[in-house]
């Protein structure tokens, strides 16, 4: 198929991202290619999704847009919905039978898009409707990773929950440091000693106790010899955690115990995570 003129692409591009859905209804009925992108592989899909138009989203489908079709940066619509904390528009595209486990060149699934910008509600409903929130980026981050990089209570604390009765169940020890539950954790310890127990996301035990602030169920893995320093392939510490959510209490038991403050994310050192709280 010979390319748009690009007076006639971008018009309908500029259509479908400011709503116009009599001009981009007007350019489809006279035959223009609905899946034209520009530059940077962003179609009418994907701008409509951005910006929240549920209408010109379904009429786009309708009249046969690729729900898949990608940016170069390897986005679905899905994926610029999520980012975008486009509620709506994510419910119809699901509906319509997108990916939702589709996963960018980097690695990004519209979970951990969701999961780092902090919109609950998107990461709600992508859990309800199949996310695998175990999915890694390239460098090794899940949703959860960066939800708790990022301090974003409430989105680390549906992705826990979550884990506990979805697809990815949370080991009991990891439950036991999210409620400071030392009487079961310590129960957990005599039968399975090893108090570094990996979640399928990646996280000890140490580092859900200091996200929650739990310093009894902290003190308790620590006694019983959980790596202070554990890290997993995105390079988060417990210091990095306790140091994110400013609880000094937690910081100072930890590099008591030993945890190196020069610890590097892919991100920042627990030190630069500090100086907000500063």
């Amino acid at each position: 198929m010979a390319p748009e003129p690009a007076d006639t692409s971008t018009s309908f591009l500029r259509a479908a991202r400011s709503g116009n859905l009599e001009k981009a209804l007007d350019q489809i009925k006279n035959g223009i290619n609905i899946n034209t992108a520009n530059q940077n592989g962003l179609n009418g899909l994907h701008l409509a999704s951005k910006e929240g138009h549920v209408k010109m989203v379904l009429e786009l489908l309708h009249n046969g847009i690729d729900l898949e079709t990608t940016t170069k940066k390897g986005n679905t619509a899905l994926h610029i919905a999520a980012l975008a904390g486009q509620e709506k528009v994510v419910a119809e595209l699901i509906n319509y039978g997108a990916n939702v486990n589709a996963q960018s060149q980097k690695g990004f699934s519209p979970l951990y898009m969701a999961a780092q910008e902090n919109h609950l509600e998107v990461v709600k409903y992508l859990l309800e409707h199949g996310a695998n929130q175990s999915l890694p980026t390239e460098d090794g981050f899940t949703p959860l990773a960066v939800a708790l990089q990022q301090g974003h209570e409430n989105v680390v604390a549906l992705l826990i929950n979550y884990g506990t009765k979805g697809k990815v169940r949370l080991p009991a020890l990891h439950i036991a440091a999210r409620n400071d539950d030392t009487r079961t954790a310590a129960v957990l310890l005599q039968n399975d000693p090893n108090p570094d127990v990996l979640s399928k996301t990646g996280f000890t035990p140490l580092h859900i106790a200091a996200h929650y602030e739990n310093l009894s169920v902290a003190q308790l893995l620590l006694n019983r010899g959980a790596n202070v320093n554990f890290t997993p392939k995105n390079g988060i510490t417990p210091l990095h955690i306790a140091s994110r959510r400013g609880n000094v209490i937690m910081v100072r038991l930890l590099l008591d115990r030993g945890a190196q403050i020069d610890a590097k994310t892919k991100v920042q050192y627990p030190l630069g995570m500090c100086k907000k709280y500063s």
